[in-house]
C-alpha cells in the first residue's frame, strides 16, 4: 500500500463503521503525541481513561480525522468515524499499512513459558538453518541482533512494523508471545497466524482481568478467533486446562499436536536428571525418541517439547527438530545459574506467580545437597491476592527463605511484604534488594543452592514510578565474587 493511504480501505469490514468517508491519510496512530500532519488519529478505550480526551492534541498536531468507538461529546473539529471496536479497527489499519507479513507468524500463550518457548523455537530453526525471530519479554531478536522492547505483546502498530520490516529482510518465520492484554486489547488482531500454542494457566494478572474465567477467555481467543482454518495448534497434554483450548482450536478447523506426557505427537515417558541437564525419552508420533536436555527443570522439557511441536508445524523435519533440543540455551532469567563454584550454585528466575515459583522451588531441590534459599518479593500495583500464596509456597519449598522488594512502584514496600510474610512464619525480611541478595549468598553452605526470584531479565526496580537501574544478575555476581 501507497502513500496516501484511504482510510475506507484500512478499516474496511469493521462493523459499526458505516459510510466511511472517502478521506486519504498520510499514516495512523493511537498516541495524540505521535501523531503528524494529515494522519488519522485512533481514540481508544484504556484501563485509566479514554483516549478521546486526547482529541484536541490530536487535532493540533494535523490529525485528519478520528477513529474512535463512542462519539464524542463535543465536535472536535474533524470527521469522526464510530466502529464498535476501535482496537481491532487499530490493528487491521497497522496490518493493512504494513503491507506483507512473513510466512510463518507463531503465536505462543499461557501464564508460564511463554518467553522460552519462542526462543526455543528460534533457536531450534536456526539449527535447522532457518533465520528466524522471537518477538516477546525480551524485546525483537534475530541471529545476534536484540532490540529491547517495552511489552510482552507490542502495539499493533509497533509489532505491525517489525512483521513488515523481517519480511522485507527476508525472514519468513516469526514466533511471538501472546500475553493476555494484548490478545483482549487487540494488539494481535491482524497477525496472519500459522501456529500456535498453548503451556499452562495458573495465577496471575487478575488485578486487570479480575476472574481466572475472564483470564482464560483473553488466552483462548488467540484459538477461536485469531488463527486460521489452515493453522496447527500445540497443546501441552499434561495441562487439564489446555482442552478448552484444544477444542477451539479443532472448532476452528485447525490441527491440533499434542505434546508432553501421553500427548499423540510427542509424548514424554521419562525425564532423569543428568549433571545439570535432563534426559527425556519417549515417542514423536509413536517411534522411540530420546534426548539431552540441557537445562535444568521439569517444566524446561514441556517448553521444550511445545517448541518442538511448533518446529514441526512450521516446517522443520521431525527428527531435526528433536535433535535440536540438545542444544538448546535458556532464555536470560529463566531459571538461569548465574553463579557457580563445585555444589554451590545461584540461580535467577523471572517465576513471578505461584506457579512459577512453586516449579522453580521443584526444580532446583535435586541440586541442593544442603539448604535450598530463596529470595523474592511481590510487585506493587498487581494481583494481591497472590502474594500470601507465594509465602506459603517458599515457606514449604525452601529451607531458607527472605522477603524482599520487587518493583513495590505506588505501594507501600512493607505493606506487600507483610502480606507475604503472614504466610511464611520463619521467613526473614530484607527491604533492600541488594541486601537481601547478598545476605542469602554470604551465608550459603558448600552444597547450598540460591534461587533469585521475580525479575529475571529486568534490570530495573520501579519505586514510586521511577524506574531505577537495578540487575539481578549484576548484584548475583558482584556477592558471590566477593564470598567465594
Amino acid at each position: 500500500m501507497t502513500l496516501p493511504y484511504t482510510l475506507s480501505t484500512l478499516i474496511e469490514g469493521m462493523a459499526g463503521a458505516g459510510q466511511v468517508p472517502a478521506l486519504e491519510v498520510e499514516g495512523i496512530n493511537a498516541d495524540s503525541r505521535l501523531i503528524g500532519e494529515g494522519d488519522a488519529f485512533f481514540a481508544l478505550p484504556g484501563t485509566r481513561g479514554h483516549g478521546i480526551i486526547y482529541s484536541r492534541d490530536a487535532v493540533g498536531r494535523g490529525a485528519k480525522v478520528m477513529v474512535t468507538d463512542q462519539k464524542p461529546e463535543a465536535d472536535p473539529g474533524i470527521p469522526v468515524v464510530v466502529v464498535d471496536d476501535a482496537r481491532a479497527a487499530y490493528a487491521k489499519a497497522a496490518a493493512s499499512l504494513s503491507g506483507p507479513q512473513p510466512k510463518y507468524c507463531v503465536g505462543v500463550t499461557g501464564t508460564n513459558g511463554k518467553t522460552s518457548v519462542v526462543s526455543f523455537l528460534r533457536q531450534i530453526w536456526n539449527y535447522a538453518g532457518i533465520r528466524g525471530a522471537s518477538i516477546g519479554t525480551l524485546g525483537l531478536v534475530v541471529g545476534d541482533r536484540h532490540v529491547p522492547g517495552e511489552l510482552t505483546t507490542p502495539d499493533p502498530l509497533s509489532l505491525h512494523r517489525m512483521l513488515g520490516e523481517l519480511k522485507a529482510e527476508g525472514i519468513e518465520h516469526v514466533a511471538m508471545e501472546a500475553s493476555s492484554h494484548g490478545i483482549d486489547q487487540r494488539r494481535l488482531d491482524g497477525v496472519h497466524f500459522t501456529a500456535a500454542a498453548f503451556t499452562n494457566l495458573t495465577r496471575d494478572h487478575l488485578d486487570y482481568h479480575e476472574t481466572m474465567e475472564h483470564y482464560r477467555d483473553a488466552k483462548l481467543r488467540l484459538f477461536r478467533d485469531l488463527i486460521g482454518s489452515r493453522a496447527t495448534a500445540v497443546i501441552d497434554a499434561e495441562n487439564e486446562e489446555g482442552l478448552p483450548f484444544m477444542f477451539a482450536a479443532l472448532d476452528r478447523g485447525a490441527t491440533v499436536f499434542t505434546v508432553g506426557a501421553g500427548g499423540a505427537h510427542i509424548d514424554v515417558e521419562s525425564v532423569t536428571s543428568e549433571g545439570f541437564g535432563q534426559r527425556v525419552r519417549g515417542k514423536l508420533v509413536g517411534e522411540p525418541m530420546e534426548f539431552l536436555l540441557p537445562l535444568v527443570g521439569r517444566f524446561q522439557v514441556d517448553n521444550a517439547v511445545v517448541a518442538a511441536g511448533l518446529a514441526m508445524a512450521t516446517g522443520v523435519e521431525n527428527k531435526v527438530a528433536i535433535a535440536a533440543l540438545e542444544h538448546l540455551q535458556g532464555a536470560k532469567g529463566r531459571l538461569e545459574m548465574v553463579a557457580q563454584r563445585e555444589a554451590r550454585a545461584v540461580f535467577v528466575d523471572y517465576s513471578h506467580t505461584p506457579d512459577a515459583l512453586r516449579n522453580a522451588l521443584d526444580s532446583l531441590r535435586p541440586f541442593a545437597k544442603g539448604k535450598l534459599w530463596v529470595v523474592f518479593g511481590c510487585g506493587g500495583d498487581r494481583d494481591k491476592g497472590k502474594r500470601p500464596e507465594m509465602g506459603r509456597i517458599a515457606a514449604a519449598l525452601a529451607d531458607e527463605v527472605i522477603v524482599t522488594d520487587d518493583n513495590p512502584r505506588t505501594e507501600n514496600a512493607a505493606a506487600i511484604r507483610a502480606q507475604i510474610l503472614v504466610a511464611a512464619p520463619g521467613a526473614e525480611e530484607i527491604a533492600d534488594r541488594a541486601k537481601a541478595i547478598g545476605h542469602a549468598i554470604a551465608r550459603m553452605g558448600d552444597e547450598d543452592v540460591v534461587l533469585v526470584a521475580g525479575k529475571g531479565h529486568e534490570d530495573y526496580q520501579i519505586v514510586g514510578k521511577t524506574k531505577h537501574h537495578f540487575s539481578d544478575h549484576e548484584v548475583v555476581l558482584k556477592a558471590f565474587a566477593d564470598k567465594f
